[in-house]
Parts: C-alpha cells; sequence; structure tokens
C-alpha cells in the first residue's frame, strides 16, 4: 500500500507542475512582518495538513512517521531555484540535449532526486539538473528552523547602535508568501543545496540540547547588498565619529557589508542565531511528520543582529574569509559570550565557517566549488514552487 501511495503522490508532484500560483486558504492569514515563531505563538500548520495521496476508494491512511535522509523533508517537492543560468537536460548527464535555458532567480519544483541530479518542474519543462548548483528553500527541507527574515518586513540594520537612513526599519524586498507544503505563510530562505544538509545538522545539533536555530537571512538580492551598503557610507560621511565603528585598523567597512556581490548572493553564507525552545509541535506534509517550534526564547547575543560595526565581531582581528581554518588560530573577540559560541560550536561541528566581524554569519566554503563568478544574485526570490511531501517509503 505504501508504494503505491508513493506512486500516487509523485504522480501528483508531476499534475501539480502546471499550477504555479499557489493561494492560501481563505482562512489562511495574510503575509506580514513579525516573526515566524514568538514565545507563546503557535505554527498555524502543525498537526493539521492532510496527505498529498488520495483514490476514489476509502483507505486508511498510513500514520506520518519522521524522515531519516540529510534533511527534515525530501527534497521531492520542495522549491528550487537557479543562483545563475543553468541548463536544464532530457537526462541526468551533462551530455543529454538541452530542454531549457534557466535564468538566475527562475524557479522550480523538485520531482526526484537520483544521485547527484534533480529532476525538476519549471513553468514551462520538465528535465534534469545537477543539484549541487541549485538553491533550494530552507522551510521546504528543514521546517523545524525558526525562521525570521527582518529584511523583509523591518529590517535590524544599524551601525554602532544608530539608525541608518532608508534601511533601518525598512522592508528591503518581499521574500514571505504562502507555502503549499507547509500550509501557512512562511519566508523564502534559500541558500545552495550543499550548504542546506550542513544546516540541517547544525540544526539537529541544537534540537539535542533544546535549542534551535533562527535564520534571518540566506539569499540576498543584490540590489539590497548595495544599497544597504552605500547608505551606510553615506551615513559614515556625514556623521564622521561613526566611521571609526567600521573602520579602525585593522578592520575595513567591507568587513561589515560587502560593496559589491557577497556570499549571500551566491547561495553559500547564513544570518543566524539561536534560541530556547518554550514550546513544540508537530506538522504534517504527505507522509512525513516534523518538529514545529511553537514557542521559543531568543538568546541573548554580543550584539543585536545586523549591528554594522566592529562591536559584532566574532574574533579578536580579521582572517582571510576563505580560509577553513584560518579563524581557528585567532582568539574569539572579548564580546563573545557563551550563547555566540555555543552557535559557533553548531555550526562548525556542522562544516560552516564563521565569518570574522559578524557573530551571527556563516559561509559553507566547501560551496565555493560550485559557486560561478556570474552569479550575482541581481533577482528577488518572491514566489514558492513547494508541492505537499511524498508519502513515505516503506523500510
Amino acid at each position: 500500500m505504501t508504494g503505491l501511495l508513493l506512486a500516487l503522490s509523485l504522480l501528483l508532484l508531476f499534475a501539480g507542475c502546471g499550477r504555479r500560483e499557489a493561494s492560501p486558504p481563505a482562512e489562511s492569514a495574510s503575509s506580514g512582518g513579525g516573526a515566524v515563531s514568538q514565545p507563546g505563538g503557535a505554527e498555524s500548520g502543525a498537526e493539521e495538513e492532510p496527505g498529498t495521496a488520495s483514490s476514489s476508494a476509502p483507505q486508511q491512511a498510513a500514520e506520518p512517521v519522521y524522515y531519516t535522509g540529510s534533511l527534515e523533508l525530501p527534497v521531492a517537492g520542495a522549491s528550487g531555484y537557479a543562483p545563475g543560468v543553468l541548463t536544464l537536460r532530457a537526462e541526468p548527464s551533462d551530455s543529454a540535449a538541452a530542454v531549457e535555458t534557466l535564468e538566475p532567480g527562475q524557479g522550480f519544483t523538485v520531482l526526484e532526486e537520483s544521485g547527484e541530479w534533480w529532476r525538476v518542474c519549471t513553468d514551462n519543462s520538465i528535465g534534469w539538473l545537477p543539484s549541487k548548483y541549485c538553491l533550494i528553500n530552507l522551510p521546504d527541507v528543514i521546517p523545524s528552523i525558526v525562521y525570521d527574515n527582518t529584511n523583509a518586513y523591518a529590517s535590524l540594520f544599524k551601525t554602532s547602535g544608530e539608525e541608518i537612513p532608508g534601511v533601518t526599519g525598512q522592508a528591503l524586498y518581499q521574500s514571505k508568501t504562502y507555502n503549499p507544503r507547509l500550509q501557512k505563510e512562511e519566508y523564502t530562505v534559500a541558500v545552495l543545496y550543499g550548504m542546506a544538509k550542513k544546516i540541517y545538522a547544525a540544526q539537529q545539533l541544537a534540537l539535542a540540547e533544546g535549542n534551535t536555530l533562527i535564520i534571518y537571512e540566506g539569499f540576498r538580492p543584490y540590489d539590497v547588498q548595495v544599497s544597504v551598503a552605500e547608505a551606510l557610507e553615506k551615513l559614515i560621511t556625514d556623521v564622521p565619529s561613526l566611521r571609526a565603528g567600521v573602520e579602525s585598523d585593522p578592520w575595513s567597512i567591507n568587513w561589515f557589508i560587502a560593496q559589491g556581490v557577497s556570499n549571500h548572493q551566491q547561495g553559500y553564507a547564513i544570518d543566524v542565531t539561536i534560541g530556547k525552545i518554550t514550546g513544540i509541535g508537530r506538522g504534517v506534509s504527505g507522509g512525513y511528520a516534523y518538529n514545529v517550534v511553537t514557542s521559543y526564547e531568543e538568546y541573548s547575543m554580543p550584539t543585536p543582529m545586523h549591528e554594522l560595526s566592529l562591536a559584532a565581531a566574532s574574533l579578536s582581528k580579521p582572517v582571510l574569509s576563505t580560509s577553513l581554518t584560518a579563524w581557528q588560530e585567532v582568539a574569539p573577540a572579548a564580546s563573545m559570550n557563551e550563547a555566540a559560541l555555543t552557535l559557533r560550536d553548531y555550526c562548525v561541528a556542522a562544516g560552516m565557517t564563521p565569518l570574522a566581524s559578524e557573530w551571527w554569519h556563516f559561509n559553507d566554503l566547501d560551496c565555493l566549488s560550485v559557486v560561478d563568478k556570474s552569479w550575482q544574485g541581481k533577482f528577488t526570490l518572491s514566489r514558492n514552487y513547494s508541492q505537499p511531501a511524498p508519502a513515505a517509503e516503506e523500510g
């Protein structure tokens, strides 16, 4: 029976490829500001999502199971995006015929995974992409994490505690939309597929200690990156006393906000903190169950999130940001408290590398081998392409 349900659910994924603009149920809350989860709050989709498989004859629904792969939910049905120009192929091979050329930011639904390839469905075609070159939407595959993309509703960017005109408190881009897989409004938070697996590993370490990752940002559009950098430069020019906060030897302003293409645009960076879980429930998508953090208390860190100044440094001096090990040779900044060191422990144990200038920023430097210089992030990921997870496989 489980095999039949799996086949039916995969058929539904294929059939759903033409239905691109998913809309929430009539009673669904509209997208708005604020954290995805807050102390005392509850997730709208927990324990209420129906399975994807159906038939004309009544049958006993299978009990949802927890997925045992390298993520919390299978990639089948998840939203993916092209970080640059990618070639969709007829078969999972670099020599197979081209089906379609995907433009930067173009989205798709993942239908299945075979080795290092995904079979995907775009608005126009079905074909294969090498998964290592693709962005994946984190909430679709690691739903237990709390997502709070403040740059999508009220940016926290400040410098030395001072607001940055035109940035602080502003919605810098659209990110939250209805997610059919989770049956609720959720942020689109995308990273390269290889990094997603490391973020999953870090979250499992956090959950084991009663904590959760709280991700504030993954992919950030290029125009937002540049506008924040320009606004910060203007502010420290207009108010010279603030310049020392971002330009004191050996530090420079570029450590705190890149003035061109950054790792956020190329898909191998996250801005993250941790919280103590005070409430947890269960969600269901297709044949799979997953944990839902319903309430939490965010830990106090050296500075607020997105404080662009020396106060946010994680190391006592800058080190080469593309080195896997250079950070290990430098002492932590004096301001790094227990919570910040715990966050670093989770991320480092999972294979990510801390950034010297920001306690919240971690990179997956293994992704540098797949990143192309043409990936500039000149797009916004405002659409969700997900479908409910397939039926659970036997065994």
